[in-house]
């Protein structure tokens, strides 16, 4: 047996024809569709980049015990797992998070990996001088460095063979034929792509000729990097933007057709799982909103595209599925299943064999958020946007052994007074992990953090938030208990409010 996992970062299931959209370019997608189950219900659990891999590895939240961070000593990986029981499990990517500071243990458990430079501001291409913007705005024109080695990488990149997704994607098909006829392994394929910023080649963008053409002869600038903030651009600049967003996911669609290809070529679809997933959406103007995380995780960020093939259920093919799951904690389990290994008591994350083959039920309720924000809740209906009870809030304390940020360990400054000793909790081992208190931050950004629920079924596009005081406390209820499943740290009750329960405090 075999599996094939595609992640994509940042992919909008608003925008793809198989969940509703009628004008971007996404016909793999939908070839993948008559070939796969299609959930419509699936949802993030931790946010963002690095929560959700480690959601993955461990197959249980990260957003409850800590923030950005890399694998812990006490977690199980799954990639781990599976190599230790014969799978050979090979990893390509393009996702430069990886190999900073805040993510530096993850690649390491697979039986290979390998890595492709120039994504974002990835600091890949060494040239002291700034690259100088011409002819650009807002964040392609920015002067620090960061925004800088953008526009160096991307002189490097000039040709789609260069590009790091069609080179991660070459690298996973190579993979696949030197492999095909053999047995026993895992294959992720993972780009950053469509991550902003959304460049992609002219081929793709031709796609759309009608609209570039237009945007060039009102002398429109080059922009396709949207800032983490409120919409402040005209209509005709939110819509470049959406253009800009559909040609980089045209070229996702291209590569994922020649995975799909390769399938078909192999015969790969006798013996092999199929996996099609993001780690999160991305606000695209909606609710007034560029990119995710500083506003409430509305649908366009929560709610993501979810595609599984189970050759052990070919009925699966064409199929939609409504069962609540939540890819990042629950392909951990299902992968072990696939492979005939057991996971570990400490994964709360469900299996999907039979979600696949029958649209059976996983879950009651999902969680999903980022640490010290919003918790967040829905039952596949309603969504529920908890906020801290109080202003300050606190407390907010990280629970790792490996204190760091995004791109660098923590400062002396924020540890020196501000760390104890936490009991150990029912998955680290016996380990003690160190209590750092700590105060939610998120750029530059003001974060609404006002508590909101949402009845999808009268309102999908979460306009209007309703006043239901027996869904808010059935929620709320369920929130807890999942919370206590999960072995959340004691003082996350108190942030937000809400009772903990018997079952979960500790003597």
């Amino acid at each position: 047996m075999k599996v094939i996992m595609v992640m994509f970062d940042s992919l909008n299931r608003h925008m793809l024809p198989t969940y509703g959209c009628d004008w971007t370019h996404a016909p793999n997608f939908q070839r993948l569709a008559r070939r796969a189950a299609t959930f419509d219900r699936s949802y993030v659990c931790s946010m963002p980049c690095m929560p959700a891999r480690r959601d993955l590895h461990t197959g249980r939240p990260n957003f409850l015990h800590r923030s950005w961070g890399p694998l812990e000593p006490f977690d199980d990986s799954v990639p781990e797992m599976l190599q230790k029981h014969g799978i050979h499990t090979h990893l390509a990517t393009d996702h430069y998070h990886y190999f900073e500071e805040g993510g530096c243990t993850y690649h390491t458990r697979y039986s290979t990996w390998e890595a492709f430079r120039g994504q974002e501001g990835d600091p890949w291409i060494g040239q002291v001088a700034d690259e100088p913007a011409h002819d650009a705005l807002g964040r392609n024109a920015a002067a620090d460095r960061w925004h800088a080695q953008d526009r160096i990488n991307r002189k490097h990149v000039a040709l789609e063979h260069q590009q790091p997704q069609a080179r991660t994607f070459r690298a996973g098909l190579d993979y696949i034929e030197r492999n095909a006829d053999q047995d026993n392994w895992f294959l992720q394929i993972e780009t950053f792509d469509p991550h902003e910023p959304f460049f992609s080649s002219r081929k793709y963008k031709d796609l759309f000729a009608r609209h570039y053409d237009e945007y060039r002869r009102k002398g429109g600038k080059h922009w396709d990097w949207p800032d983490y903030a409120p919409v402040n651009e005209p209509p005709e600049l939110v819509e470049h933007m959406r253009y800009e967003y559909a040609s980089l996911l045209a070229m996702c669609d291209a590569y994922l057709g020649e995975v799909l290809d390769a399938m078909d070529r192999h015969d790969l679809w006798e013996d092999t799982m199929l996996i099609v997933w993001t780690d999160h959406g991305f606000m695209l103007g909606e609710h007034d909103c560029w990119a995710k995380m500083w506003m409430g995780f509305y649908e366009e960020v929560a709610h993501t595209p979810f595609f599984i093939w189970d050759p052990r259920s070919p009925g699966c093919a064409g199929q939609r599925r409504q069962a609540l799951v939540q890819p990042s904690i629950d392909l951990g389990p299902t992968l072990l299943e696939f492979f005939g290994i057991d996971r570990t008591p400490d994964m709360t994350g469900k299996v999907l064999r039979d979600a696949v083959a029958s649209d059976a039920p996983v879950r009651d309720l999902a969680i999903f958020g980022i640490f010290g924000g919003h918790i967040n809740a829905t039952d596949g209906r309603y969504v529920y946007m908890r906020g801290p009870a109080g202003e300050a809030n606190q407390p907010l304390h990280e629970h790792t052994l490996m204190p760091t940020h995004m791109r660098h360990t923590f400062s002396p400054d924020e540890l020196r007074d501000n760390i104890e000793l936490a009991e150990p909790f029912s998955f680290t081992k016996g380990c003690r992990t160190m209590k750092i208190a700590t105060r939610y931050r998120l750029g530059k950004t003001k974060v609404d953090l006002s508590t909101r629920l949402f009845d999808l079924e009268t309102d999908p596009t979460q306009q209007t938030p309703i006043d239901d005081p027996a869904v808010e406390q059935r929620l709320t209820e369920a929130m807890a208990r999942v919370m206590a499943e999960a072995d959340a740290p004691p003082e996350q009750y108190l942030r937000m409010g809400l009772e903990q329960p018997a079952a979960a405090t500790k003597p």
